[in-house]
């Protein structure tokens, strides 16, 4: 009789009501805005009106000056508020075209502050970024294309959804320059040069069940050597600053106590592993400096996984160093989470790793304990096996990498996170 009265006095979750619009957080800048902000790029040239000749854009070219990118002539630029209302065209609330005075409707919504041209989905959904960290060699390209490939494979069908590129160009180069390179031909990415601009790469995870709201994935591929360096990412400090998730990769071979231990395992020479490596304290220090400083209370609430990457060198330990890591470890058996975030899973390699990193890096774990309030750590193998001479031999077996995206997923309100029955 009990539970027959109890049903109508508990609480019922209450979902979240949809607002109207969301705000915008350019992938290109990272300007954050509201939707009615936007500016639009004509879709036509007039010879005759200087308004509507080929010209030059000044913020455009202003931002592809600072990754040495060319510049170009482009159509103008129209401000909605020069447009009457009635020529303006609304899609579930946000501004989506307007109409000029030659009767020409435009879609190019463009990034006031950059004037870069905007997602289809800008202001329709949330501008949910993922940004992934770390320090030079950590492998940040490698184990983005692993992790997009798992998402696509298997991640997405497990949570009865599909990660899409958000357009056919964005399809095309992760294809061609990552997926096709590591994948097909076994191939070595050369390291990311932090001369040379990398555009995001947008993608959506979007769900089957449309009443629940897709999640816009920005992946930029930040060069390594810039997080160390104060003038090359204070241009990236509003990137991090509005992520919705943090992916902050550290390399075994960045931790000093287990890299000698590693290195003559493996039975290479010195030159090859130390010196290139920055501790992970250093990244630490960088972000605190160019963003988290000047957070409330010094100290960012980013979600922040911490992934050990290459795990699967740390086999070279578990024999001689059991101290280290067990023959029996988590992080060398794949798990699949599936509709949920399976909870003893997670806390069995979150406290491990945790314990690992306490163990064999304690001033990065101080420095992660003081600058980042909500953590969980992670290991991953990108590729299953380590890459002789940048080749990788047999199949690629990729091992938990969705693991940490799909934590964020929980800590951004998308899954539930509970034990397996």
């Amino acid at each position: 009789m009990l539970g027959f009265f109890k049903q109508f006095f508990e609480k019922k979750p209450v979902e979240k009501e949809r607002p109207p619009y969301y705000s915008i957080v350019c992938p290109y800048c990272f300007h954050k805005f509201e939707p009615d902000e936007v500016v639009f790029r004509a879709a036509h040239t007039k010879e005759n009106d200087d308004e509507f000749t080929l010209q030059e854009d000044e913020r455009l070219n202003a931002w592809r000056r600072k990754f040495n990118l060319s510049q170009q002539d482009m159509e103008a630029v129209i401000e909605p508020h020069t447009i009457p209302e009635e020529n303006h065209v609304y899609s579930e609330n946000v501004l989506v075209a307007v109409i000029d005075r030659y009767g020409v409707a435009t879609r190019r919504r463009l990034c006031p502050s950059c004037h870069n041209e905007l997602p289809i989905s800008a202001g329709k959904m949330p501008s949910n970024i993922i940004s992934i960290v770390g320090a030079s060699q950590v492998g940040k390209s490698v184990y983005m294309t692993s992790l997009i490939h798992t998402l696509q494979s298997s991640t997405a069908s497990n949570f009865d959804a599909a990660c899409m590129p958000l357009s056919a160009e964005i399809s095309r180069k992760f294809r061609q320059n990552y997926l096709e390179p590591i994948f097909d031909r076994g191939m070595m990415l050369e390291s990311t040069n932090p001369n040379e601009q990398q555009e995001p790469f947008i993608f959506q995870f979007v769900f089957k069940d449309d009443r629940r709201a897709p999640l816009t994935l920005v992946f930029f591929d930040v060069a390594g050597e810039g997080m160390v360096e104060r003038d090359y990412l204070e241009i990236y400090a509003s990137h991090i600053k509005n992520s919705s998730g943090i992916l902050f990769l550290v390399d075994p071979l960045q931790i000093r106590t287990i890299r000698d231990k590693i290195r003559l395992s493996v039975g290479q020479e010195e030159g090859e592993f130390a010196s290139r490596y920055d501790e992970p304290r250093e990244v630490v220090i960088s972000l605190f400096e160019n963003f988290i400083a000047h957070q409330q209370g010094s100290k960012t609430k980013i979600p922040t996984a911490i992934v050990l990457t290459k795990s699967d060198m740390l086999q070279y330990l578990k024999e001689e160093d059991s101290e280290y890591i067990q023959s029996n470890s988590n992080v060398f058996r794949n798990v699949v989470h599936k509709g949920y975030l399976d909870q003893t899973e997670f806390e069995n390699i979150n406290g491990e790793i945790r314990r690992f990193i306490e163990k064999v890096d304690r001033p990065f774990k101080d420095a992660v304990d003081v600058y980042f309030q909500n953590t969980a750590y992670f290991a991953v193998s990108a590729l299953g096996s380590n890459p002789v001479n940048r080749q990788v031999t047999g199949v690629i077996s990729p091992t938990r990498v969705d693991e940490p995206f799909i934590w964020l997923l929980h800590q951004l309100d998308y899954i539930d996170r509970r034990d397996a029955p």
